[in-house]
């Protein structure tokens, strides 16, 4: 895993290991804009906590906006304040004119944000795939864009075209690092638990649990799998006590983004 993250970091994905609180510097065509943004972002809205000055935040964003209104950057702030608050509608119309500006960097984190904080599935698979027509099968948040499109139609219960696009995601991981995400290896796992094919299923929480012996969720869906293949009782019991011990411990998927969203089928302990 370690080699994994390492190697994730080196390859240049423009939001890698980051939240969407994107204090990122951003890339600038003009040192007008970077003096713009010095101004207003790093020395302006970046001194508040937006969560009790977002009046103050967003009003340097907007006198920023005021000397150039094509500053993609600024408009992302904007946004994202409002997406972790659960403002979806409210963020989107900030973070399409950051799109506009700036798509190659933008449009990636939109469909993100459409897949895991509005949750707007469709929509994800759309903008993804126009991505992966522009820039190919690239990574945003850790994760390929065939990664989220496989999330997305996991949501919409098509899960034969979840499978197909998982598949390309591992192939991705394997191609660029020699090693796959924890959790491509458990979302591909769910895709055939929801088909009923619960040994393939277990077969790859697995092979999740083995890069990630905590990995909570993993762990309760294998044990849910050989309840539904009637295996003796104490073969699941014991999974289900350990899956709720890691889950009460902290260990889940992992996601930077779990601070403020549940994702899919994320295992809950009560």
């Amino acid at each position: 895993m370690k080699l994994y993250f390492l190697m994730l970091s080196l390859f240049g994905t423009l939001t890698s290991f980051a939240q969407p609180n994107e204090t990122v510097q951003p890339v600038l065509a003009k040192t007008s804009q970077e003096a713009i943004i010095e101004k207003y972002t790093y020395n302006g809205a970046h001194k508040y906590n937006y969560n009790i000055h977002m009046k103050e935040w967003q009003q340097y964003l907007d006198e920023g906006l005021q000397q150039d209104s094509t500053i993609a950057y600024l408009w992302q702030q904007k946004a994202m304040p409002y997406f972790k608050a659960r403002k979806y509608e409210v963020g989107m119309v900030y973070i399409d004119e950051a799109v506009k500006f700036d798509p190659k960097r933008y449009q990636p984190y939109r469909a993100f944000i459409k897949c895991i904080f509005s949750k707007t599935y469709q929509e994800t698979i759309d903008d993804f795939e126009d991505c992966m027509k522009k820039w190919g099968d690239s990574f945003e948040m850790d994760h390929t864009y065939s990664f989220y499109i496989g999330l997305s139609y996991l949501q919409l219960n098509e899960f034969d075209k979840a499978e197909s696009y998982f598949q390309q995601s591992i192939l991705k991981h394997e191609t660029a690092f020699g090693e796959i995400h924890h959790n491509v290896l458990f979302y591909y796992g769910i895709t055939k638990y929801e088909q009923q094919k619960f040994e393939e299923a277990i077969t790859y929480f697995d092979k999740a649990i083995l890069q990630y012996p905590k990995f909570s969720d993993a762990i309760y869906y294998k044990a849910i799998s050989l309840y539904k293949l009637d295996r003796p009782s104490e073969e699941y019991t014991a999974l289900l006590e350990k899956a709720t011990k890691y889950r009460k411990q902290g260990y889940s998927l992992g996601e930077a983004n779990e601070i403020y969203e549940t994702y899919p089928y994320q295992f809950k302990s009560k």
